[in-house]
């Protein structure tokens, strides 16, 4: 079975910038440049690489998790606001989802875009004052491109999620209590058809939870977690842990190659190069049509 040195180009992580208060969101943007957010200080970054970082917008709602829809609107968790939001190039923006049933949804950390358009995101509840909540569970919600949406399964703690190369399974983070990746296998109609757990994260290291997750084009899982991030075969046996300067909460593959590897780590962002491409967004596919 591969290792590290099968999968990674360079070891050791380039730190890009540093000084922020916690890092999270990154997302690689095709025109050649990455958005990441600082949660502490509701601002989202843009990051070309050799460059300073720039911010292109304050009060994000101690915005988390990030990803672009179908027409390359970007589409940002607001954990304090307590919504999914989507915005225009412009700087308008629109709520996603706020609501599930008539009742606002918890804190909303981390979300993905299917290619049928589809917007999914973990919702975890354990933070909300619980005279301020609406919703007993926390969960992972769909919004169809109809602007439906629905409750995909329960969970503990969801925290990031990504999909399988086919799209045929859903891949969660459990973050507190049970620390452990689950697979969401889903039917024709993108509804859960079985539940399973993909892979075990308990760990002796006590820094770093399972968190931010990204597939490569071979189907292996990378998740942020205890030590560093922790790397996967499709058939979830564990590969090996990348360790960076920081513990990161987040990943992406970005770069031209999508073989760049830029990690969210507390105070700082780094990157390192991977032999195999990440997944690219459904967005880049239609933008370069």
């Amino acid at each position: 079975m591969p290792g590290l040195d099968d999968i990674l180009e360079t070891t050791t992580a380039e730190r890009l910038a540093t000084g922020f208060g916690f890092t999270e969101g990154p997302l690689w943007h095709p025109d050649g440049f990455y958005y990441f957010v600082d949660i502490r200080k509701s601002l989202l970054h843009r990051l070309t690489p050799g460059r300073t970082p720039e911010v292109v917008r304050s009060n994000t709602g101690e915005g988390n998790g990030t990803t672009f829809d179908l027409e390359g609107r970007l589409v940002i968790c607001e954990g304090g606001n307590r919504r999914v939001t989507r915005w225009s190039a412009d700087g308008r923006s629109e709520v996603v989802m706020d609501r599930h049933e008539g009742k606002r949804i918890n804190r909303p950390n981390d979300v993905v875009c299917k290619s049928d358009g589809s917007i999914w995101f973990t919702d975890p509840g354990l933070r909300i004052p619980l005279g301020e909540k609406e919703l007993a569970h926390s969960g992972v919600y769909c919004v169809n491109s109809d602007g439906t949406n629905r409750l995909v399964a329960e969970f503990e703690y969801p925290n990031g999620l990504a999909f399988s190369p086919d799209e045929r399974t859903l891949y969660v983070a459990n973050t507190r209590q049970a620390q452990y990746i689950h697979a969401i296998e889903l039917d024709g109609a993108g509804n859960m058809a079985r539940r399973r757990i993909f892979a075990d994260m308990s760990s002796e290291e006590t820094d770093g939870v399972p968190d931010g997750m990204k597939v490569d084009q071979q189907g292996r899982v990378y998740c942020t977690g205890p030590g560093g991030t922790w790397v996967f075969a499709p058939d979830g046996s564990r590969l090996g842990i990348i360790r960076t300067p920081e513990i990161p909460a987040n990943l992406c593959f970005g770069g031209p190659d999508l073989k760049t590897i830029f990690f969210t780590a507390r105070t700082s962002v780094y990157s390192l190069r991977a032999k195999t491409p990440g997944q690219p967004h459904p967005w880049y596919r239609l933008r370069a049509r």
